[in-house]
């Protein structure tokens, strides 16, 4: 029920006089029409005081209206009572002991003062009433839709007493006051928040719009025309999804959501551009309108795509300080590969050159140089095998291998550096008939690399031992040991131990 209707629906009952009741009646039907109307709402309360001036004479009437935040009553309307008593009144602070009206707000009961010139309520005021030449003073809470609005006072010359009469006329006046206070407040919130939209809209940095359910757009601010470059005569009754053209799926009309959109300014610049639609609802709860934010991101899409290409140069940077790194490992690891076979190399031919061998010695001399430069050979094939590795092709050859004749081979290859280092090698065969299925190529590398360790990085006098055994079946694992009486490896250096070259800066 509209404060309108609550008003209608409070007519006189049978407790007023015939008399008063259409008096009443037709003020309350002229007074509602000036709220209706809009007429301001000091003019409204000014009618409805005079009436019950007209129908009680010699009474004098005001309403004051109750300021909550300063808990403060302010001027309303006073028709007959002196000017400089309004404006003394006007702002008192509401309290036990604040005269009739304001002792009513504070307590939210009807005060009635008899005589004001022996009640202590008007201490404080007694000498704005002597001035005014008022003795008697009641005063009724004006309540409304949120508690009290304000006081309905009624003055008399003289001490007196309100009659039954009278207590009814200010009962459906105040009534009607409170219907005129709380249509003002709700015609004066709704112009505020009118107000406060149309400043948010006109005045927002950001581009907005207002749109129709159909998406034709109905008006435009002035951020929007400027990012466009274009007056708003020119965008009212444009399409949304032409104005502002979405990337991909945007919500439906009438619903809530972002989505982002590309939108084109009068010199045919194309904007990157971040939408956000907000239904407008009517009283009803259900979506009249559409609100649309249109924020320029191209700047931001830029600074995006400068940062992505300088991330992709600094990964590529990276890649090749990376790839200029392994070259340099691949060197050194080759060369540490190479270096061995060539001790052997150089080993045998010094023996061929310093000392008279039989031929059968003779002979196993140049067996061992021709074992050592097939290895060379072979791990030269090793390095045209790393572009294999790059594209996943690296071939491996398969083969069955006979362990002991691997490990002779190995140990044959070594021997020159042991007896140089003053190291013994020997072999301790589990299974001596052992056979393994792998690249024969790639078993020689590492056992070379492992019995090269154990001797360059071993003691005088120290021994290594080579070991191994398995299964002689198919389908099982065959383990190689090569043992040392070296100074070992540190347990905070066991992380690294299969890096390339690495000796852990001591000597392993």
């Amino acid at each position: 029920m509209t404060a309108l209707d609550r008003a209608v629906d409070r007519a006189p009952d049978a407790t007023i006089e015939h008399g008063d009741a259409v008096a009443l009646l037709d003020r309350q039907t002229g007074i509602l029409e000036q709220i209706a109307a809009g007429v301001a709402l000091p003019g409204v309360l000014t009618g409805i005081t005079t009436t019950l001036e007209d129908l009680v004479p010699g009474s004098s009437c005001s309403v004051l209206l109750l300021d909550r935040e300063t808990a403060t009553l302010r001027h309303g309307a006073a028709p007959s009572l002196p000017v400089d008593y309004s404006a003394a009144i006007d702002g008192m602070s509401i309290g036990p002991l604040a005269g009739s009206c304001g002792t009513a707000a504070y307590t939210g009961e009807v005060v009635v003062v008899e005589d004001i010139a022996t009640d202590e309520r008007w201490a404080a005021y007694r000498h704005l009433a002597d001035r005014a030449g008022v003795r008697a003073c009641w005063s009724t809470p004006i309540r409304g839709r949120d508690g009290i609005l304000g006081t309905f006072a009624v003055y008399r010359p003289h001490p007196h007493r309100p009659t039954p009469r009278e207590e009814h006329l200010v009962e459906r006046l105040s009534h009607l006051a409170s219907v005129a206070i709380d249509h003002h407040d709700l015609l004066t919130a709704l112009t505020e928040s009118e107000e406060r939209f149309r400043r948010a809209f006109e005045d927002n940095a950001v581009g907005m719009a207002l749109a129709g359910l159909d998406g034709g757009v109905t008006r435009v601010n002035r951020a929007m025309q400027a990012m466009l470059g274009r007056p708003e005569r020119e965008l009212v009754g444009t399409r949304l999804d032409d104005l502002v053209v979405p990337r991909g799926a945007r919500p439906r009309f009438g619903a809530q959501g972002e989505y982002e959109a590309t939108t084109t300014t009068a010199d045919g610049q194309v904007l990157d551009v971040a939408v956000t639609v907000s239904a407008i609802r009517g009283i009803s709860g259900l979506p009249r309108a559409l609100s649309v934010n249109v924020l320029d991101i191209t700047g931001r899409r830029a600074a995006e795509r400068d940062r992505r290409r300088r991330v992709e140069a600094e990964l590529a940077q990276h890649a090749a300080e990376a790839a200029n790194r392994a070259k340099t490992d691949f060197v050194s690891a080759l060369g540490h590969e190479l270096r061995t076979p060539l001790q052997a190399i150089t080993g045998f031919t010094e023996l061929l050159g310093t000392l008279d061998l039989d031929a059968e010695r003779r002979s196993a001399a140049l067996g061992h140089i021709t074992s050592a430069a097939h290895h060379i050979l072979a791990m030269v094939d090793e390095v045209l095998d790393v572009a294999r590795i790059e594209t996943g092709a690296l071939p491996l050859t398969v083969v069955d291998l006979p362990v002991a004749a691997l490990v002779t081979s190995v140990l044959d290859m070594v021997g020159p550096l042991a007896l140089a280092e003053r190291v013994t090698v020997q072999t301790s065969p589990g299974c001596p008939a052992l056979r393994l299925r792998a690249d024969e190529r790639r078993v020689r590398q590492v056992l070379l690399n492992l019995v090269t360790n154990a001797i360059r990085y071993n003691r005088a006098g120290g021994r290594v031992e080579v070991a191994w055994d398995g299964a002689p079946g198919a389908g099982e694992t065959v383990r190689i040991t090569v043992t040392d009486t070296g100074p070992g490896i540190g347990a905070e250096h066991l992380d690294r131990l299969l890096k390339p070259c690495d000796t852990h800066g001591r000597n392993y």
